[in-house]
């Protein structure tokens, strides 16, 4: 029966549309706590300032987690051009200032054509939780000492700009796991010759699951006090 306190301990999976401000570990830690077991993780980690689509797996189902993560996802978001952050999103405060003007939706569909589509090399920003000799790379780039990471290979299925206003372009993207959003922005930002940075990002799609299925924390809370006879 629903009811019975194990439910979650066999195993389930909650697609969580994860607040902004909120870690992904914020989540997870508030339904741990929630189920009453130990065992709950989220396959795939979205940034604080990221809302959108966050499969979290209790109890048995955790083994699936990888299966999860592995699998395409889909972003929508903006880019600021016409400066950069350290960080590639606001996490940090811009700096560089550029001359955005002769950017135009013609000019950012080229060059997404030709370097941002298809299986691309990607360098991903100092200022991620990558480990390097052991140590999280954001705590060695906080520190001010340099951090060289070397390029991934990651696969981008879709890159379309859904909106034009300058400086702040809308955007949707496909893409495999291991993708950073930030880096695409500030590349993109570079290869236009203004700069730019991540300025929006809501995940839309993971496999198969969609933001439009998950719940909000706070139905989540209300669904699991319900299945585990709570009033």
């Amino acid at each position: 029966m629903e009811n019975e306190p194990h439910f979650f301990e066999q195993g389930q999976v909650l697609l969580i549309d994860k607040p902004l401000e909120w870690t992904s570990f914020d989540v997870v830690r508030k339904l741990r706590g929630m189920v009453r077991t130990k065992k709950v993780g989220h396959a795939g980690t979205l940034d604080p300032l990221a809302t959108g689509l966050l499969i979290v797996c209790t109890g048995k189902f955790t083994k699936q987690i990888n299966l999860y993560m592995a699998q395409e996802k889909e972003y929508t978001g903006t880019v600021t051009f016409g400066a950069v952050t350290p960080t590639y999103d606001l996490e940090s405060e811009p700096v560089y200032f550029g001359d955005f003007g002769g950017v135009s939706p013609e000019r950012i569909e080229e060059v997404i054509a030709a370097q941002f589509l298809g299986e691309i090399m990607q360098v991903p920003p100092i200022h991620s939780a990558i480990k390097v000799n052991g140590k999280r790379v954001y705590e060695l780039a906080r520190k001010g000492q340099e951090v060289k990471l070397e390029p991934r290979r990651v696969m981008i299925g879709a890159f379309e700009i859904t909106e034009f206003r300058l400086p702040v372009v809308s955007f949707r993207v496909v893409c495999s796991t291991g993708t950073y959003i930030r880096s695409l922005a500030n590349d993109l930002g570079e290869a236009l010759g203004c700069g730019g940075y991540l300025s929006g990002l809501r995940r839309t799609r993971i496999g198969e699951f969609r933001v439009d299925e998950a719940m909000t924390m706070e139905r989540a809370g209300e669904y699991i006090r319900g299945v585990m006879g709570e009033r």
